[in-house]
């Protein structure tokens, strides 16, 4: 365990270099997933914001936090991504690490008034709210907005998929659908 005058003398000493992407080796044993999705959705954020979290990395390139990143940086044929090298790990700190890294940014929970708030507030000012990373139904929802299905057509009858469940969007209750 690392005491309060280690962690502020690590801070000291980390540097945020810009590595080739092409440099960077995924962990193998990544337990964390990224689908395309997700991974554009980063992309999304990385054209608004630009790369604001640093790719944390080994000092033989490997991954230890943001395999995301990465993957939305190669989509983006990004030469270079900013990285931090975390040379002071142990195998077995590298190993929890990347497991409490995704694990703890799960353990949250939203002030969901607060939440609304921000969101509101966000989207007045004319913001590009799919860029947050919430579907249109979650943001109705955090808004507290009703959600408006627009009424379908008769061509639409056709294009539902029976082996699918039906999903209430404000209780997420899931429904079968009737077969004929």
């Amino acid at each position: 365990m690392l005491d309060t005058n280690e962690i502020t003398e690590r801070l000291k000493n980390m540097q945020v270099e810009n590595v080739a992407v092409s440099a960077l080796l995924p962990y193998a044993h990544n337990s964390r997933t990224h689908d395309k999705a997700q991974v554009d959705q980063i992309v999304a954020s990385f054209k608004e914001f630009g790369v604001l979290s640093p790719v944390l990395v080994d000092e033989m390139g490997m991954i230890i936090a943001g395999h995301g990143r990465v993957l939305a940086a190669k989509k983006m044929e990004m030469k270079n991504i900013p990285c931090v090298m975390l040379g002071q790990l142990t195998i077995a700190q590298k190993k929890a690490y990347i497991i409490a890294d995704n694990k703890l940014a799960l353990n949250s929970e939203w002030d969901e008034e607060m939440l609304g708030l921000e969101l509101a507030a966000i989207k007045a000012q004319g913001f590009d709210m799919p860029v947050l990373g919430f579907s249109e139904d979650e943001l109705s929802v955090a808004m507290g907005l009703d959600v408006y299905f627009p009424p379908g057509t008769e061509e639409d009858q056709g294009k539902l998929d029976v082996s699918k469940p039906l999903c209430c969007p404000k209780c997420k209750h899931q429904f079968m659908k009737a077969s004929k």
